[in-house]
């Protein structure tokens, strides 16, 4: 039995979201324990481009988004397929602001971890997670090894909020798996030094082939990181059998090879190597919420299906988590706070559910090398149907008032059921 609390939350993962989650919780007061397995600052593999949707919570947090404190803007997305070239600027909205940043995931974490720490949370690195502490049925705390010298410590609390990734390493511990209905994606990506670094719009290329030429579900991008150099890569879905034929390093080698030679994306530009990650959609590992444990960003499976994007709903689940957390364990330990921590799945699908559920049907249909045929061929030259489907797949609509697309989106999102 654990005699001491070390903790009124710990927080495992200082990604975006468990940063996130541990600045909120920390603002409000509470006691929390950061625990990551790394040190700072350190690589993840990520498109690195972050949405008006990821913009609008950064500065909820109070984080300095200029150019001064090392972000690129961009003014919106520019698409490229069908023999298109079409910009799209972030829409005008109330609730969103009208530009994009870019920030590499090397230096970025870091900001949000030392963010998270200034609020009063607990920051240990090199403390590597290797499964919670369970008593009669609950999460009560977390095992780790701590160190270079791999020392095992326990660490206790009455609440524990896993951000560790698409690894889930706590959700599969206690028998929350995966589930195979749900979406799941790949993404490949590489820096190159490249004159293109200081483009002021996210690039999205439609038109990925396999070697015999048929379209695959997904996309490429190019974003101009403002160092010097270009974040280049792409993203396919597990929707047909190219998921698992497919090699990923020659789609990209293929596809970036096909480039203007000026642009710089070989070899010789190259930094680094050519690195993936598992992208973990439409809620493919639920409950949220069990017996002590709560599950924010790629842990539950929280990137949005319709273009991959993880970090904007790491950081918002994890600050949804955090509100729950604080009304929770302001009550008696006992129902009365498990019935209020039940209040974090059911608000995780009322704020996603019915639009990840879009998101599925989405994905679905772009299964089909047909229907991207078309979709490219036909939809791109409209612009009112573009600046449409821009909103309904970055998520950013106005949910009061705004214009005719917003309410359309909105009362597709509301009908749809939410699972």
């Amino acid at each position: 039995m654990i005699a001491q609390q070390d903790a009124d939350v710990i927080v495992v993962g200082a990604g975006p979201g468990g940063s996130a989650a541990a600045h909120a919780l920390a603002q409000s007061g509470l006691d929390v324990l950061l625990l990551e397995k790394t040190s700072f600052p350190r690589e993840k593999v990520c498109g690195d481009g972050l949405t008006p949707r990821a913009v609008k919570t950064l500065v909820d947090m109070g984080i300095d988004t200029s150019a001064a404190n090392g972000f690129i803007r961009n003014r919106g997305l520019r698409i490229l397929g069908g023999g298109v070239r079409l910009e799209l600027p972030w829409p005008e909205l109330a609730s969103y602001p009208d530009y994009g940043l870019v920030r590499p995931r090397l230096d970025f974490d870091d900001l949000l971890a030392q963010h998270a720490q200034k609020a009063g949370a607990r920051l240990q690195t090199l403390t590597n997670v290797t499964g919670p502490v369970v008593e009669h049925g609950r999460v009560v705390g977390v095992d780790a090894k701590v160190g270079p010298e791999k020392l095992l410590q326990t660490y206790s609390a009455p609440l524990v909020i896993a951000a560790d990734g698409v690894s889930a390493r706590l959700a599969i511990a206690r028998g929350i798996q995966k589930r195979d209905d749900r979406p799941m994606g790949v993404a490949v990506r590489r820096y190159y030094e490249s004159p293109r670094h200081d483009d002021d719009m996210l690039e999205s290329w439609l038109e990925l082939r396999t070697p015999e030429g048929d379209l695959l579900p997904g996309y490429g991008w190019v974003f101009g990181v403002g160092d010097g150099t270009s974040n280049v890569g792409l993203g396919i879905l597990n929707t047909k059998k190219a998921w698992q034929d497919t090699n990923y390093r020659d789609l990209m080698m293929r596809w970036t090879s096909s480039m203007p030679a000026d642009w710089q994306f070989d070899e010789e530009h190259a930094r680094g190597q050519i690195r993936g990650a598992a992208l973990p959609m439409g809620f493919n590992r639920q409950p949220h919420y069990q017996d002590g444990l709560m599950l924010i960003g790629d842990a539950a499976g929280a990137v949005n299906p319709f273009n991959g994007e993880g970090i904007a709903y790491a950081m918002e689940s994890g600050r949804l988590a955090a509100e729950v957390a604080v009304r929770a364990l302001a009550g008696p330990e006992g129902p009365q706070r498990e019935r209020a921590l039940q209040a974090y799945p059911a608000a995780m699908k009322a704020t996603y559910g019915g639009y990840y559920t879009l998101g599925r049907v989405f994905v679905s249909l772009i299964g089909h090398p047909q229907v991207m045929k078309v979709a490219t061929k036909y939809g791109l030259p409209r612009p009112l149907l573009m600046k449409f489907t821009l909103k309904l797949l970055a998520n950013l609509t106005d949910p009061r008032g705004g214009d005719a697309l917003d309410r359309v989106i909105n009362g597709l999102v509301k009908v749809a059921p939410a699972a």
